[in-house]
């Protein structure tokens, strides 16, 4: 019967009718991986039938650890007298990109603690900086906590900052710093850091000035299912409104080095169906990206078959999934491999999912007639 009621609800959304709020709580709730993945993956095939998935190049620049807030879930932070706090140093940070050019890459992604005395020059400097070096190199960043505590060293709106560091060379807002967008979960594991409200209001200001962004959701931790949803219908009913947001990424919380190292952490099963029930429910957002960082190759290839249609970041550099215990490393060829072993061709996008590679240089593997091949026993036993 259960089953029953749960596949009567996958083929009401498989059939284009928006997944309601009770509905995916009863998803999560549900054992039906399976049929969960093949729902999402039904999804995914109708919004992107081409014949390819894709993927990017791209560095993770952690441009200072320092923060004023206090996240128990994070173990990269320091405060602003720890003696392992550092502001990097800019002829280090333009190797870095330097480095990401040489290999093709286009893109950083450029984020960092919630510093207490850089000023709002500092920024508009490094990204001016940044753009008269390598004008061709999109900076996706500053997440919208970082934006949000600007207003405070300010004393601007957060529209203002964003037009200054727009008109400076910020290219689009990386999802940072949403974990769950419900302020019980927000004020029971922070301090310091931005409520549910503005951080969606960061991204709808720059989404009023044209910009694009990608959202995010850590889960795992504090959070009830019915939680979770609601952070993916806040997200929803933003994206309806603006139309600005890319793609979403979710991960499992990585509980090492943390305050929070009693939780124990979701294995692969949870990821993929959360993972799926996403697709379902954001029917407005048009990529989904694989989180490999945190789940590994395997699991991460498992998740184009769970309605991701994007692999996510070939990611040169990771320091705050990896501060928390968690590290996982990808080559090119194992990026694109983790694509074609499933019968897609692999191609490079950039952060608007604008294609920039040269298929003519792609050598491809036959697409089969269906690459859906879903092992649930495999799912119970990978963590």
């Amino acid at each position: 019967m259960i089953e029953k009621e749960i596949q009567k609800i996958l083929d009401s959304v498989i059939e284009g009718h928006r997944l309601n709020s009770a509905d995916a709580i009863k998803l999560l709730e549900s054992n039906s991986i399976a049929s969960i993945g093949k729902a999402a993956h039904a999804v995914t095939t109708k919004l992107h039938p081409e014949s390819f998935r894709t993927y990017n190049i791209d560095r993770n620049i952690n441009y200072t650890n320092i923060c004023s807030a206090v996240c128990d879930f994070c173990a990269f932070y320091r405060g602003l007298r720890s003696p392992e706090g550092y502001v990097l140093d800019r002829e280090l940070l333009l190797k870095k990109i330097e480095e990401t050019v040489a290999i093709g890459g286009d893109q950083i992604l450029l984020q960092g603690g919630m510093h207490p005395t850089l000023p709002l020059e500092w920024y508009e400097e490094l990204l001016r900086d940044i753009k008269s070096h390598y004008p061709q190199v999109n900076i996706h960043g500053f997440s919208p906590p970082e934006i949000f505590h600007l207003t405070k060293v300010t004393k601007l709106s957060v529209l203002e900052i964003l037009e200054r560091l727009s008109a400076a060379g910020l290219g689009s807002l990386p999802g940072g710093g949403a974990e769950i967008l419900v302020d019980r979960v927000r004020k029971s594991m922070t301090r310091g850091k931005v409520m549910s409200d503005d951080w969606l209001d960061v991204n709808r200001n720059w989404h009023h000035l044209g910009g694009r962004s990608t959202a995010t959701m850590m889960f795992g931790h504090i959070e009830t299912l019915a939680e979770r949803v609601e952070h993916l219908d806040r997200l929803r009913e933003l994206q309806d409104e603006t139309g600005g947001f890319t793609a979403f990424i979710c991960w499992s919380f990585q509980p090492d080095n943390t305050k929070m190292a009693h939780i124990p952490p979701s294995g692969s099963f949870e990821y993929l169906k959360t993972q799926a029930v996403a697709r379902l429910y954001l029917d407005n957002i048009p990529n989904i990206q694989s989180s490999w960082v945190t789940q590994g190759r395997d699991i991460g290839q498992l998740a184009l078959l769970f309605g991701a249609n994007d692999m996510g970041s070939l990611m040169l550099e990771e320091n705050v999934v990896s501060a928390a215990g968690t590290v996982h490393h990808l080559t090119l060829e194992q990026m694109r491999s983790a694509i074609s072993e499933l019968g897609w061709e692999p191609r490079r996008r950039n952060v608007f999912y604008e294609l920039v590679d040269d298929k003519s240089d792609i050598v491809l593997e036959p697409r089969p007639e269906s690459p859906v091949n879903i092992d649930l026993p495999l799912l119970t036993s990978v963590t």
